[in-house]
Order: C-alpha cells, then sequence, then structure tokens
C-alpha cells in the first residue's frame, strides 16, 4: 500500500475513533503512524495532536447539530486544557522518550481497564 493510501487509513480510523467514543483518537494515530507508517515516536505524538484538534472539531460540530453537547458544560474544562496543553508542550522536548511511552502505555492500559470494569 502506497504511504499515502496509508496516512489516509490512519486518519480514517482516528476520525472514526474521535466520532463514536468522542475522543481517542490519538491512541489509534500514535501506534499506526510509529508502526504501520515509519514516523519517529516523537514526531507521531506531536502529529497527532496536530490531527487530532480539526477531528475533535468536526466531531464537536456534528454533536452540536444533534444536540448532544453542551457548550457551558464544556466551557469549564477549556482553561484547564489549554495550561495543560501549554504545560506538556513545553515538557514534551525535555522528556525522555522512554518514558513518553511508558506513560501512553499505561495511559491506555488504564483506559481500555476501565471500559472493560464499566460495562
Amino acid at each position: 500500500m502506497k504511504q499515502q493510501s496509508k496516512y489516509a487509513v490512519t486518519g480514517a480510523l482516528a476520525g472514526a475513533a474521535n466520532g463514536l467514543f468522542g475522543a481517542g483518537g490519538g491512541m489509534f494515530l500514535v501506534p499506526l503512524l510509529t508502526g504501520w507508517c515509519g514516523m519517529e515516536q516523537r514526531r507521531a505524538f506531536a502529529t497527532s495532536v496536530a490531527v487530532i484538534l480539526p477531528l475533535s472539531a468536526v466531531s464537536a460540530v456534528v454533536y452540536w447539530l444533534r444536540g448532544g453537547l453542551e457548550l457551558a458544560a464544556a466551557a469549564p474544562y477549556l482553561l484547564g486544557g489549554a495550561a495543560g496543553g501549554l504545560l506538556a508542550g513545553r515538557l514534551f522536548q525535555r522528556v525522555r522518550m522512554v518514558w513518553l511511552r511508558r506513560v501512553f502505555g499505561l495511559l491506555i492500559l488504564y483506559g481500555g481497564v476501565r471500559a472493560v470494569l464499566l460495562l
């Protein structure tokens, strides 16, 4: 499969995850970008953030148009999310890749366990 096709399929999977689960596209993107598309891990993390922003915006608009999004309820989280994003973006280059992978893996594991146990 051509590289551009791999990127398109990877983006489609991330968009589907984002649309179905409200988020989580990055959980698909990072492993697919590194393993399937051959991207370096740190670049895959950064690329994932850049891809998820428009995917999240599209998903939010769809939810809003269908009456499933309360902007007033989301607003308080934006300030904390923006602050966390700025802080993490500044720390990103300073954290060793092994620790980024470990924390990312633990985050995926935590999400998976919660999803299974809450069913």
